[in-house]
């Protein structure tokens, strides 16, 4: 989680760079402000999924007895946050492979190669989190952070794709 968050940080930066460049005409005029934003969001998401992770750990090590009910209650909740941190790089990435859209269809054609690594290592990340979340989510398939995850990644999967040489 915590090298997805990094790595939604650098397509970020990508993004914004390349949206820079581009004809403010042709672009939404605040996409460079939000690609910035989604990069300062990204990066300390890194901290924060080690921070979970590191809670979920010291959960597991709590005593059984007296109390066992104490120690499962707290792991999950420790739990939960495992997994609300990944869908939040989630959601980041897929926010930025959508800018990174943007500017793939209206940015400036010499700019193109920066906002589709952009989009393809925003999409990257988006897989590695929705996986995560799948595996912390695989006793609860009712869970509709599990659904979210899919199709966030699904989504940015398709933008990715669009990204491929040859692709319509």
């Amino acid at each position: 989680g915590a090298v997805a968050a990094v790595v939604t940080a650098m397509a970020a930066g990508l993004v914004a760079m390349a949206g820079r460049f581009a004809d403010p005409v042709k672009i939404p005029v605040d996409l460079v402000d939000r690609a910035e934003a989604l990069r300062a969001r990204a990066g300390p998401l890194a901290d924060a999924d080690a921070a979970a992770y590191g809670g979920y750990l010291a959960a597991t090590r709590l005593p059984r007895e007296p109390d066992p009910s104490a120690r499962t209650e707290a792991m999950a909740r420790a739990l939960s946050e495992a997994i609300d941190v990944p869908l939040a790089i989630l959601e980041t990435a897929a926010a930025v492979a959508d800018l990174g859209r943007q500017l793939l269809l209206d940015g400036n054609p010499r700019l193109h190669g920066d906002a589709a690594a952009g989009v393809l290592l925003a999409a990257a990340a988006a897989e590695t989190t929705a996986l995560l979340v799948a595996e912390n989510l695989v006793g609860s398939p009712a869970d509709p952070r599990a659904r979210r995850a899919a199709v966030l990644a699904a989504g940015t999967r398709a933008i990715a794709i669009g990204v491929q040489p040859g692709a319509p």
